[in-house]
């Protein structure tokens, strides 16, 4: 079925609005997400959003911020990959940009631990509806259950995604082509999946040391950690101080530690931790050119992968790996929601939030934007006020 085609004004003001409120992390973002575009304007199936979300994990860069670029790109081709992209991104790096220079003129980051207390028990919520919802769809079978349960217990137990997808895709291929065929298949993708971990730590390795500075070798760096990162937030601090504080020298740990913070507070992707580094490096120039260069590469792999889902569905065997990575993803994320929810719900006024947000998806399925605003509203009358 064709995707309908959407007015460049309405997808920009979607993600205009996500980007200034998708607060959380990518799996709220996603979550977000499918409740605009699959609850409440039936633009695409449960089915039709997994395959996108599936395909974003299978292509280095920030998840969410691709799914944004996928869902433009399905409902206004090139025009709409841009527009969705570009409008998910920069009210996001416009905050971070803002406090960067806050944080370059007084040294220090705002105290907002308030905004979060009463945010995060709202975005457990939203993410636990979500994956239900997309479990419904995505679970066709015990075995797949299996697979996304698995999934879930070995991430929280901290085995690396990257194997937990290849895995994933293993055991999907296993089941559609049978047990003995499956069995070779499966050695051979778990050799390669085992070996990604390295090609990226080979890939970001630079042999120079104390680097000077240089707005050029700023947007060369951030350019290879979009086309090569795979992984959250915690992956991408490790990578960034592996160059730009070890290597180069070109940051203090500390600088990291806030910039890393401030992108994960902050609303929209995780990877404006790069506006914020760039800002304290090379100002204004410095953090347009890093943000632009960190989610320029997402851009392309989107464009290139996009095509290849329908050709993936026509195939029983490359279906399979597609099903399989769909349930490892929604494990991925199960884990994720159970994280947060440790480091969230920490006593009775978070608890009573995060009770109050899940009645009313339940009840009346408000708006996730709304509900976002209602819990910084409480988190300001519990802790900030």
């Amino acid at each position: 079925m064709a995707a309908p085609r959407v007015p460049l004004t309405e997808l920009a003001g979607l993600f205009v609005r996500l980007g200034v409120t998708a607060f959380g992390g990518p799996a709220a973002h996603i979550a977000m997400m499918r409740d605009e575009v699959v609850d409440r304007r039936r633009w695409l199936t449960d089915r039709e959003f997994l395959d996108l979300v599936a395909a974003t994990n299978l292509i280095p860069g920030p998840n969410s911020t691709e799914l944004a670029i996928h869902l433009g790109y399905r409902h206004g081709g090139i025009p709409g990959l841009l527009v969705a992209g570009a409008s998910f991104i920069f009210p996001a790096a416009l905050i971070v940009g803002i406090i960067a220079w806050g944080y370059a003129r007084y040294g220090e980051t705002p105290q907002v631990g308030w905004l979060m207390y009463g945010i995060g028990p709202v975005v457990i919520a939203i993410v636990a509806q979500a994956i239900v919802k997309l479990s419904v769809s995505a679970v066709r079978g015990v075995a797949l259950g299996l697979i996304g349960g698995t999934v879930l217990v070995l991430s929280i137990l901290g085995v690396n995604e990257l194997v937990l997808l290849a895995a994933g895709a293993v055991a999907g291929l296993a089941l559609a082509i049978g047990p003995r065929a499956g069995a070779t298949a499966m050695a051979a993708l778990a050799a390669v999946a085992t070996s990604i971990g390295q090609v990226a730590a080979q890939a970001s390795a630079v042999a120079a040391a104390e680097l000077p500075f240089t707005l050029t070798r700023l947007a060369l760096f951030f350019a290879k950690v979009g086309s090569v990162l795979f992984g959250s937030g915690y992956v991408l601090l490790a990578f960034l101080r592996a160059d730009l504080v070890e290597r180069w020298g070109w940051l203090t740990d500390q600088q990291l530690i806030d910039a890393i913070t401030v992108g994960q507070v902050t609303p929209g992707p995780v990877f404006t931790t790069a506006t914020f580094i760039g800002y304290l490096l090379g100002g204004w120039s410095g953090a347009a050119l890093a943000t632009a260069a960190i989610f320029a590469p997402g851009f392309v792999f989107v464009a290139l992968s996009q095509p290849l889902i329908p050709k993936l569905r026509a195939s029983r065997l490359l279906s399979g790996v597609l099903d399989g990575v769909v349930v490892a993803s929604l494990g991925l994320m199960g884990a994720v929601a159970w994280v947060l929810a440790r480091t969230t719900v920490v006593d009775l006024s978070t608890a009573a939030v995060a009770a109050a947000a899940t009645g009313l998806l339940l009840w009346k399925q408000p708006n996730s934007t709304w509900l976002i605003l209602a819990g910084a509203a409480a988190g300001w009358l519990l802790r900030g006020g």
